[in-house]
């Protein structure tokens, strides 16, 4: 039962990642054209406005992929973090739009605000996401009793019958303990038929 959710929870997350990953390369061209500013082509400012959106998006991604794991062993993350994610999804989403903005086409707006939009509510909901089919893994595994040392003894003295030799393969055999209990469940019945 859990392995389908398992397999589902890493498709889930490759997918939100992926379209993380290819909302923020489609940014990268407009963010570059913002903070180029009609700079020619190969010159030194075009060329470091390419720098612009990847320094931006890799301390995003740092931040969404440090959620994700912190997010799984149940820290949450302060307000510092949380300013940082915001501020990094802002500032592309107003570096990718401004011109659209500027040239007042309706369009050209909507164009450009998809992507950052879907990166922002995906970063959102990666961690939720992965948390919550985490818990449906936890949930899905069924709960099995464990069985104690004397129940697992009442098991064996109850297959013992007389002329078995007990030992602790025999004991694994009736019971299905494990090899490192069977030892001390096969003194026990040899000590329990030595006092009767």
């Amino acid at each position: 039962m859990s392995e389908p959710i398992e397999r589902v929870a890493t498709q889930v997350d490759r997918l939100c990642w992926s379209g993380i990953l290819l909302g923020l390369a489609f940014t990268m061209t407009n963010v570059q054209q913002f903070a180029a500013a009609g700079a020619s082509a190969w010159s030194l400012v075009w060329c470091a406005a390419w720098l612009l959106d990847p320094m931006v998006s890799l301390v995003l991604l740092a931040i969404l992929r440090a959620e994700q794991v912190t997010a799984r062993h149940g820290v949450h993350m302060g307000g510092w973090v949380r300013g940082a994610k915001w501020f990094t999804l802002a500032a592309t989403y107003v570096m990718n739009t401004w011109s659209a903005f500027t040239a007042g086409s309706a369009a050209l707006v909507v164009l450009h605000s998809v992507p950052p939009l879907v990166v922002f509510v995906a970063a959102e909901a990666v961690t939720e996401l992965r948390d919550k089919l985490g818990a449906a893994v936890v949930n899905a595994v069924p709960k099995t009793p464990r069985t104690s040392f004397a129940d697992y003894l009442a098991m064996a003295q109850a297959a013992r019958t007389p002329g078995v030799a007990v030992t602790p393969a025999w004991v694994r055999e009736v019971t299905g303990c494990s090899r490192g209990l069977s030892s001390r469940l096969a003194a026990a019945l040899v000590k329990n038929r030595g006092r009767s």
